[in-house]
């Protein structure tokens, strides 16, 4: 499939972060198929330029393969210097690179722990900060942060730093809006894609009609920014899920009560 678009000079350039495989790989395989060119960022190279080969095939479109690691500081430098390019302008930024940390906070390394808020938070930050400069100079621009459904839910770090991202990018939607410049979080639920294979998490422990597809979700998502909302809950269950958590006690919704160590089993 080829975009209506023929001078890949023209179009609008996308970049997605955690781009090699699940969401930010349908994110990119989205916006590709709308005539966007891509520039993709993860850690894996290969991985990349195989993605960027296929879409290049497969769209008509330009992909850029940029390797970075975002929890570090050098990665983050060389993401946030290709978004502050005014010769190269990126007109939609996707935030979608983060991980899962499968045990409970206090059991994690304080330096995983670290990681995962860098990620989660201050990437997200800083990579908004960069693209906007040049989005507010056009006076357009298109901001995905991609948060989670546990974004409404008290359940550990995870749900604390989408939480930040959700009202991060409520905050800037609404700041940004009337300068043309559209900031949405994306707060899917559990969703089939390598995330949680890389997290080692059993995925049994949520039941068959909880799993949306990432197809749905990236399409949802983008349908949503693209009409200026600031929060986008992809499919009517997790919507009802946050609206139910939103009155309903925190002990309801935060999950079952963890026994603490060392506590004896009741007979």
């Amino acid at each position: 499939m080829t975009p209506k678009t023929s001078d890949a000079a023209a179009r609008t350039t996308a970049l997605i972060t955690g781009a090699s495989a699940g969401l930010g790989a349908e994110f990119a395989r989205q916006l590709a198929s709308q005539g966007h060119n891509v520039v993709l960022v993860a850690r894996n190279r290969a991985r990349l330029e195989e993605s960027a080969a296929e879409l290049e095939r497969h769209y008509g479109v330009t992909a850029e393969v940029l390797p970075a690691d975002l929890a570090s500081d050098d990665g983050v430098a060389a993401v946030v210097g290709r978004l502050s390019d005014p010769q190269r302008p990126v007109e939609i930024l996707v935030n979608n690179a983060g991980i899962g940390l499968l045990h409970n906070f206090e059991d994690n390394p304080i330096s995983e722990e670290k990681k995962h808020l860098k990620l989660h938070g201050e990437t997200a930050m800083e990579l908004t900060h960069a693209a906007l400069k040049g989005m507010l100079e056009r006076r357009s621009g298109r901001i995905i942060n991609v948060a989670s459904i546990a974004a409404f839910l008290p359940r550990g770090t995870y749900s604390a730093a989408k939480a930040w991202l959700v009202s991060f990018s409520r905050w800037a939607n609404l700041s940004y809006g009337r300068q043309g410049i559209k900031v949405t979080a994306v707060c899917p639920g559990f969703t089939h894609t390598e995330f949680h294979d890389r997290m080692g998490m059993d995925k049994s422990v949520a039941p068959s009609w909880a799993w949306l597809h990432a197809g749905r979700v990236v399409r949802e998502g983008l349908a949503d920014n693209a009409r200026g909302k600031a929060v986008s809950i992809p499919s009517r269950r997790y919507k009802v899920v946050a609206a139910v958590a939103r009155i309903a006690p925190a002990r309801l919704v935060a999950g079952p009560a963890r026994k603490p160590k060392g506590a004896r089993t009741p007979q």
